[in-house]
């Protein structure tokens, strides 16, 4: 009878060896970042909503603009309130459109858009390592160009005018823009883009056309708010944030640099702060962030 058992035992096939999964974020010594996997979004769902965002923010600024000079603000140059909601609001259509088109597939969870966990050590180093790179880069080409003059949008929205403009300004160019603009152009934009298969001497090139085709969108989204020969380096920026947002696989180093850099040039170019002021605004803008867009690495839920 035993020797029977024995003989049955044995006639089974072995177990199936399963890999084991990738490591999360938070796994072994955090030196690389876990997968970042692709949204599944058709091509189609870029270009749509690009379009259907300009239109929309569009139609959206110019209801406020209206509403605006029939409170007494001007159209031809609109107070810094009116400047301020018209900004924010036209941000936040953006972001709406990219939800219903992610939507338009499956409910879209907030890992979809790059809201995922990640090791400090990974997080850091990204950001340092994409600044240094796109900090010398920039510091090359407007040494070239002679670069001279600033971003318009902080004056637009009044930041030498008085205390309670000047903080709408820094919550929206420090807080408002970074998470509006990563969660658009990095968050769902790249995200569509960088599936697009194009192959040259057998290596795959699709996330580097699609972070070159966002840079040079992301840099023509500024054309109202900055100097035209600030466009460049922007969309040098826009590129740097997209191979970020890819080796990284998480939106957060993204919008910690949007807002370090948007700091840096608003206590520096605008308000001519000391560095321990400038050095307090960046740090409270990527602590606002993370108390606003933490929760979402946690949330398995659709949006």
């Amino acid at each position: 009878m035993a020797s029977k058992l024995r003989a049955q035992m044995t006639s089974f096939p072995p177990p199936v060896q399963r890999p084991l999964p990738p490591p999360s974020p938070r796994d072994g010594d955090g030196r690389r970042p876990a997968p970042d996997p692709e949204p599944r979004w058709p091509l189609w769902t870029a270009p749509a909503a690009v379009v259907t965002g300009f239109v929309v923010g569009t139609i959206v600024a110019v209801l406020v603009a209206a509403l605006g000079h029939a409170g007494g603000s001007s159209l031809t140059h609109p107070s810094p309130a009116v400047n301020l909601i018209s900004d924010f609001l036209f941000d936040v259509t953006f972001v709406v459109v990219a939800i219903y088109f992610a939507g338009r597939v499956r409910r879209p969870t907030a890992a979809d858009f790059g809201f995922r966990p990640l090791a400090p050590a990974v997080a850091v180093g990204g950001v340092v390592l994409a600044a240094l790179g796109y900090y010398v880069i920039s510091a090359v080409y407007a040494s070239i160009f002679h670069l001279t003059g600033h971003e318009k949008l902080p004056s637009e929205l009044g930041v030498s005018r008085s205390t309670a403009a000047l903080v709408g300004a820094a919550i929206f160019v420090c807080v408002v823009a970074p998470i509006a603009e990563e969660f658009f152009f990095r968050g769902f934009l790249f995200g569509v883009l960088r599936r697009w298969r194009i192959r040259v001497a057998g290596r795959e090139l699709g996330p580097w056309v699609a972070a070159v085709i966002v840079g040079i969108l992301f840099g023509l989204a500024h054309t109202g708010s900055a100097a035209s020969q600030y466009l460049v380096p922007l969309g040098f920026l826009g590129f740097v944030l997209c191979l970020l947002r890819w080796k990284t696989g998480s939106l957060y180093p993204c919008m910690a640099l949007h807002s370090l850099n948007n700091s840096l040039a608003l206590g520096v170019n605008q308000l001519h702060w000391t560095a321990g002021e400038i050095v307090a605004l960046m740090a409270g803008g990527i602590l606002v962030i993370g108390a606003l867009t933490g929760p979402l690495a946690r949330r398995p839920a659709p949006l």
